[in-house]
């Protein structure tokens, strides 16, 4: 694989991206009546979900390269990775809560949104150790929900969007190795962290 084509991928599909992908897929190919928000506002709820998940962490990394605390945007020292994960973790936290405060949010809100936060507080703590892969956390995290949509609305026809995220997760894993970004167990593990981290919380949660 070119670099261009991985750093194209690793940015496609980068880890502070993916809350907004899955809900997209939420809003809009779930079945109508799955979810109780009226379909006219549901731009405005993923636009809200984009800047809390991505806006606002990716200004967060902006400054802490500004003032030095990382190096780089992509954050490659381990040692540097600590702060930003945290930041972001605490913005999903807050979104969690609006979706857990407000009764406007179907409960499929709070627990994707719950679950994403679990894999970042997972890779903060890892971080202090070891350098494992937040794409792979953000890609397994993303088809065990899309799993979990499938177990309980089958009617939703989520086969496409699963085989898809499937294709995704083994290009991006590529792309991270090509990249020389991680080891392959350090791809590996995170993709299977954010796996097996959300089909656990399925199983007990629903």
């Amino acid at each position: 694989m070119s670099r261009s084509l991985a750093r194209l991928l690793s940015v496609a599909f980068h880890p502070l991206l993916m809350p907004t992908y899955l809900f997209a897929i939420i809003l809009y190919f779930l079945p109508v009546s799955a979810i109780s928000l009226p379909l006219q506002s549901r731009w405005i709820v993923l636009s809200m979900i984009f800047f809390t998940t991505f806006m606002v962490p990716g200004l967060g990394a902006y400054a802490m390269f500004r003032t030095g605390f990382i190096d780089s945007y992509e954050i490659d020292r381990r040692e540097q990775r600590s702060r930003p994960l945290l930041f972001t973790a605490l913005c999903y936290a807050v979104t969690t809560y609006l979706f857990y405060s407000e009764a406007v949010f179907d409960q499929l809100f709070y627990f994707v949104m719950g679950v994403v936060t679990a894999s970042v507080l997972v890779a903060w703590c890892v971080s202090f150790f070891w350098k494992i892969s937040a794409h792979g956390i953000g890609l397994g995290g993303a088809l065990g929900v899309l799993l979990l949509m499938n177990k309980l609305l089958p009617e939703s026809g989520l086969l496409i969007p699963i085989v898809l995220m499937v294709l995704v997760s083994g290009a991006v894993l590529s792309a991270r190795l090509a990249l020389h970004a991680h080891t392959p167990a350090q791809a590996y593990a995170g993709f299977l962290t954010g796996l097996l981290l959300v089909l656990a919380a399925g199983f007990v949660a629903l």
